[in-house]
């Protein structure tokens, strides 16, 4: 099943494009990623893909729950979140006076059903609410390794581990598209392997569907199902892992340029 698609999708700043005419789909439990050098677009197409930017020309589409695809070109970032799509950054935007498992219950507020008055009454429905998020706030600390830092202040743990807990917010808000922006940024060798398998465990263990734009060529060949190749905004390829680090255009256009590249 399709879950995201876009249409001829362009984006330009007064007289740059910055995306043209892509034309990219994710299906249901797919890796997919999207590689590039600095300046090929790739955080410009996340940014339209959740609603940071609106496209110039073209189209975004979102599987609802029944499977059919909706226009949500243009909606705000809050509502695409609210149906089903959750993001990561390239520089973690974690909440730094907030401890980890803070961190993650802010984004289980996106489902909060609870309103104002009951919230400041302190009744029964709302405390039973706020059980039930810190639970599935430690559940998903526990799963990516950090329970027993849930009382550590998020900007006081090591690198790695800000990576997971962005991952963990992210999991928290109950995606069923999981956007990662270079997840590997700025990790060593190790701690990129370690990722590798941590979002190989996560894309099986929730089900879920992933994009992801990194420049570390291991865990796009060792995970990624599809890649897609921007290059000065446009798409110069599409394929399989084998397909595309055996692509003469791509290895002219990229896979030459050193991995730690940022952009």
């Amino acid at each position: 099943m399709r879950i995201l698609e876009t249409k001829h999708t362009t984006m330009r700043f007064g007289g740059v494009t910055a995306v043209e005419d892509l034309n990219l789909y994710v299906d249901q439990g797919e890796i997919v990623a999207i590689i590039g050098p600095n300046g090929a677009g790739k955080t410009t197409t996340f940014n339209m893909m959740t609603g940071v930017y609106a496209p110039t020309e073209g189209q975004i589409m979102l599987a609802k729950k029944d499977g059919n695809l909706e226009d949500i070109t243009g909606v705000r970032p809050d509502l695409i979140a609210k149906r089903g799509v959750a993001r990561t950054f390239q520089n973690i935007r974690l909440f730094s006076e907030l401890t980890a498992l803070e961190n993650v219950l802010t984004a289980q507020h996106l489902h909060v059903k609870s309103n104002f008055a009951t919230a400041m009454l302190g009744l029964p429905q709302y405390k039973k609410e706020e059980r039930a998020f810190r639970k599935r706030a430690m559940e998903l600390l526990e799963i990516v390794g950090l329970a027993d830092q849930a009382d550590s202040m998020a900007t006081s743990l090591p690198y790695g581990q800000q990576r997971r807990l962005e991952i963990a917010r992210a999991l928290a808000t109950d995606p069923r598209l999981l956007l990662l922006d270079e997840p590997a940024a700025g990790m060593n060798p190790q701690e990129t392997q370690e990722l590798t398998t941590f979002v190989s465990q996560i894309h099986e263990q929730f089900g879920l569907t992933i994009l992801m734009i990194e420049h570390h060529m291991q865990i796009v060949m060792d995970i990624s199902h599809r890649i897609y190749v921007l290059d000065f905004g446009k798409t110069i390829a599409h394929g399989t892992p084998d397909e595309i680090k055996n692509n003469e255009r791509v290895i002219d256009a990229y896979l030459g340029v050193a991995e730690d590249a940022e952009g």
